[in-house]
């Protein structure tokens, strides 16, 4: 499961909403450093976030930390853990909104990007699963 996450340029044959990844700086051997712009199309406001996210650390095949500049702006960490046979995803993402409009919308939309975030992260579930070739035991 860690090189199909790993390799994030491949993302849009698998994850619907994805809508693109580009590979900017390659970083080191690990990907430390590695500069990807990826641009995302959500399912319920179907506008298009692109921003850029740098590799800060890769503990693999279990941890990914990374830094996200542009539209948000802000850090994540993809988590893998397997025990018994199950393999468990987890992504989380501590951002904020860098535009004007959206800090301006954010008290009236938040409820709305959340959702629309929230059905992106768990279509990427069911994606990653079908992908894999396995059930998807739970979708947050």
């Amino acid at each position: 499961m860690w090189d199909v996450l790993a390799d994030c340029e491949a993302w849009p044959t698998w994850w619907r909403g994805v809508e693109d990844v580009a590979e900017l700086h390659p970083g080191d051997a690990r990907r430390v450093g590695s500069v990807y712009r990826i641009a995302w199309r959500a399912p319920l406001v179907s506008y298009r976030v692109r921003f850029d996210f740098t590799v800060a650390s890769v503990e693999e095949p279990f941890a990914m930390r990374g830094t996200a500049g542009g539209v948000l702006e802000g850090a994540g960490t993809w988590r893998l853990f397997e025990h018994d046979g199950l393999c468990a995803v987890t992504f989380d993402w501590e951002v904020a909104t860098a535009r004007w409009w959206m800090n301006a919308l954010a008290s009236v939309a938040r409820p709305v990007f959340a959702d629309s975030h929230d059905r992106l992260m768990r279509r990427g579930g069911h994606d990653l699963a079908s992908r894999m070739g396995v059930a998807l035991v739970a979708a947050g």
